[in-house]
């Protein structure tokens, strides 16, 4: 059983970014390939681009101060603090059609983005 106080705790270090099945399958098919069992799936916002904020996606061996954590079957995905509550409720997905193929994020805290979806504000 556990306590409102383990509960409390356990919110407080996660974060609220969520993986489709396949963005989990590829990210750890490909820290497989890399033979690499010692890094996490980092989310981070950064200033940049044409919008003002970029999204920034990356495998990472570190752990940072202050940084919130979620499990994806196995798949450990990190956000800073800094970047939580602009990732907060986003949907992260891997897409393989004729048109794109890559990991792209519906965020619903993005209030617009630039044309080539790179950067949000």
């Amino acid at each position: 059983m556990t306590t409102a106080q383990e509960n409390t705790t356990e919110a407080a270090t996660t974060h609220g970014v969520t993986l489709s099945e396949n963005a989990a399958s590829k990210a750890k098919a490909l820290l497989e390939q890399e033979g690499r069992d010692d890094m996490h799936l980092r989310i981070a916002v950064q200033p940049g681009g044409c919008a003002g904020l970029r999204y920034q996606l990356f495998f990472d061996e570190r752990s940072l101060d202050g940084d919130l954590y979620r499990d994806f079957g196995g798949l450990k995905v990190a956000v800073d603090r800094m970047s939580a509550p602009y990732v907060e409720g986003a949907v992260i997905d891997f897409v393989d059609t004729i048109e794109k193929q890559g990991f792209t994020i519906e965020n619903p805290n993005a209030t617009g983005s630039c044309a080539c979806g790179d950067s949000f504000h």
